[in-house]
């Protein structure tokens, strides 16, 4: 991440262009995403490079979801130069690169409704207070082939958890979207087969929050592409069918300063801190609110049910994995003590996503007066609604309209999102909610015609 000050900026703009006419590269895509995660993309012609990277990019900001209105639509987008990467699909004659950029007004000020700004902003909170916040997320998604009509896709495979195949077409599809990755310089650590039929999973290595966005957006392009390539469709929907697991994104934590893991106490019996303990009371706390942000689609919440390894209970552990914050076995090694908290689902803004994530937690570490909770291994789900109560076991929101309540009344979301971009993403998940709601879905046909 570079930004329009950073003194190595130039240094790195002129190593761009002159990888740009070494590799003779015709064309660079200038990406950034609009409010709800999608990545916006246009083409530039690589004869102008030293133009953009300077004064960037002119677009119609009112055109983009959450970029504001008509009489304030100009928009600049000006390429960050660290993250310039050849397309690696597209090694014929006509060589194509990528960017992402950051956002500005026409004047040169940042715009704040730039869902990378505003993670840029919390990584700089955090960063006034000494912290660095480093994440990884865990990226399920399913492959699918198209069946007879539009409507009707198929999992692309007949196979179950860590199931293998060498020469199956799915495990081709993983070793290419590594192979891509790899020369983007994002580090799989893991690519496997999910639960659920034609459901897979990658994991890549942690990395500082821009980054980490940055990276998860990559590799949704990644094997949006793999897939096309192979005549099929990858979806990360959270729930794209009923009755078996849905697609989540579990996020792993950890607060560093000075080159320590601030998340890892020698002395506690379990080696986590009592930092820790705070970044996972404050996130318990802020959790209904920030739900809307991590889990923000109508579709999110049809995941978020119980027995179908979602978490819904606000409440955190070790081993087991039901409720909604774990710390995983990290084997008393100090820079692998972390922890993963797993509502987040991979259709989102990660920049959004690991803002909230970030900001819940640092309000935890910060609060002098926060409540610990005490974790829990027993299996939540097996909890009455009587024993919750008692051992103080809240639920998440079961729809994105509760989920949109509870932000919408949440301080915290307001300082995380400014004003105006706290105002257009709860309007435009409303809009999307509303949308939803009006519906009538099969179900309720085949359910109710004949009954009533």
């Amino acid at each position: 991440m570079i930004e329009k000050n950073d003194p190595k900026r130039k240094g790195l703009c002129e190593a761009v262009i002159e990888k740009v006419k070494e590799e003779d590269i015709k064309f660079i895509y200038l990406q950034f995403t609009d409010i709800h995660g999608i990545i916006k993309s246009f083409e530039i012609n690589s004869k102008r490079i030293e133009d953009f990277f300077e004064i960037g990019e002119n677009f119609d900001g009112s055109s983009i979801t959450g970029y504001g209105a008509i009489e304030e639509s100009d928009k600049v987008a000006l390429p960050d130069p660290s993250t310039f990467y050849i397309v690696p699909w597209r090694n014929d004659n006509k060589r194509v690169a990528r960017v992402f950029c950051d956002i500005y007004n026409p004047d040169g000020s940042r715009y704040g409704g730039d869902p990378r700004y505003i993670l840029q902003r919390a990584v700089k909170k955090a960063k006034d207070h000494g912290f660095e916040f480093y994440c990884a997320p865990e990226m399920e998604f399913f492959l699918l082939e198209k069946g007879a009509t539009e409507e009707i896709f198929n999992p692309g495979d007949l196979r179950g958890y860590f199931d293998y195949d060498p020469y199956d077409l799915n495990e081709k599809f993983r070793y290419t979207i590594a192979e891509y990755c790899e020369s983007m310089d994002i580090e799989i650590e893991a690519l496997h087969h999910e639960v659920a039929l034609g459901q897979h999973e990658v994991d890549f290595r942690y990395d500082k929050a821009v980054e980490s966005a940055d990276n998860t957006n990559t590799i949704k392009m990644i094997i949006k592409t793999v897939a096309a390539k192979n005549n099929m469709i990858a979806t990360f929907m959270p729930k794209p069918f009923d009755g078996i697991n849905g697609s989540g994104m579990h996020v792993h934590q950890s607060l560093w300063k000075d080159g320590k893991n601030l998340f890892y106490d020698e002395s506690d019996e379990a080696n986590i801190s009592l930092i820790m303990k705070k970044w996972i009371a404050g996130q318990l706390k802020h959790a209904k609110a920030m739900c809307a942000v991590l889990s923000s689609w109508p579709n999110s919440y049809k995941r978020l049910v119980p027995g179908f390894e979602a978490p819904v209970y606000i409440a955190w552990g070790f081993r087991n994995r039901s409720p909604l914050i774990r710390v995983p076995d990290f084997h008393k090694k100090s820079s692998a003590a972390r922890c993963e908290i797993r509502c987040p689902d991979p259709a989102g803004n990660p920049y959004l996503q690991f803002a909230v994530l970030l900001s819940a937690g640092l309000d935890g570490v910060l609060s002098d007066d926060i409540k610990l909770y005490e974790p829990t291994d027993r299996n939540v789900y097996h909890l009455t609604s009587k024993e919750m109560e008692k051992e103080g076991i809240n639920s998440l929101p079961g729809s994105l309209s509760d989920a949109l309540r509870e932000f919408k009344e949440s301080d915290l979301m307001q300082e995380v999102f400014g004003e105006i971009p706290f105002k257009n993403f709860y309007y435009a998940k409303l809009e999307e909610y509303d949308a939803y709601r009006v519906v009538v879905s099969e179900w309720e046909r085949n359910r109710y015609i004949n009954r009533l």
